[in-house]
C-alpha cells in the first residue's frame, strides 16, 4: 500500500472558531440546563395550591422538563417561592437558597412573594428580592397555572441564553455580595 500525504490548509477568515460547524458548547449547555430544571417548591400559601394544579395532568409542567420535584435544596436548581413570606421566615428562605448548588435560579410566584401582596404589615416581607436574587416574577393573587407555566418558560429562555460560565463572573459575585451572600 502506498502512503498518502494529506496537507491541511487553514480555514478562510471568518470561518473558524467555536461552533462553526454545529453549535457552540455554551448553547448546548444552556439547552440542556433549560430543559432539565429540578424545581424546589417553597410554598406557604394559596399559590402553592395553584402550583399543585400546575403539576397535575391538566397543565403538566413535566412537558417542559420540570417534572422531578426536589425537596432537598442540594438536588434542585430552580427555587419556586410561592406565597407569603414572613420576616421570621426570611432567614430560612435564604438558607435554603444558599444550600442550593450553582447554577441556581429563583421564581417568585404570586403577589405575596413578589411584593408582599395585600399584607403591608410589619411582619410580612415585602418581596423576596429583599433577601435573595430573583430571576422571574409571576404576578397574580393567586396566579393561574398558565401563569406559572409562563414563568417557567421565561426562566428557560433566560437559562438558554445565559453564558455557561456567567455564574463565575465578577458581575455575579457582585450581585451575591449585594445580598451579603458568600459563595
Amino acid at each position: 500500500m502506498s502512503e498518502k500525504n494529506y496537507n491541511m490548509v487553514d480555514a478562510p477568515e471568518g470561518y473558524v472558531g467555536e461552533g462553526f460547524f454545529a453549535t457552540k458548547l455554551s448553547s448546548v449547555v444552556g439547552l440542556a440546563r433549560a430543559n432539565s430544571m429540578w424545581p424546589l417548591p417553597f410554598a406557604t400559601s394559596c399559590c402553592g395550591i395553584e402550583f399543585m394544579a400546575t403539576m397535575a395532568a391538566t397543565y403538566d409542567v413535566a412537558r417542559f422538563g420540570s417534572e422531578r420535584m426536589s425537596f432537598s435544596p442540594r438536588q434542585a436548581d430552580m427555587l419556586m417561592v410561592m406565597g407569603t413570606i414572613s420576616k421570621k421566615m426570611a432567614p430560612i428562605l435564604r438558607q435554603v437558597y444558599e444550600q442550593m448548588a450553582e447554577p441556581k435560579w429563583v421564581i417568585a410566584v404570586g403577589a405575596c412573594a413578589c411584593s408582599g401582596g395585600i399584607f403591608d404589615t410589619y411582619s410580612v416581607l415585602q418581596g423576596i428580592d429583599k433577601v435573595i436574587p430573583v430571576d422571574v416574577y409571576v404576578p397574580g393573587c393567586p396566579p393561574r397555572p398558565e401563569q406559572i407555566l409562563d414563568g417557567v418558560l421565561r426562566l428557560q429562555e433566560i437559562v438558554k441564553s445565559e453564558a455557561a460560565n456567567r455564574r463565575g463572573t465578577q458581575e455575579y459575585d457582585d450581585l451575591l455580595k449585594s445580598y451579603n451572600i458568600n459563595k
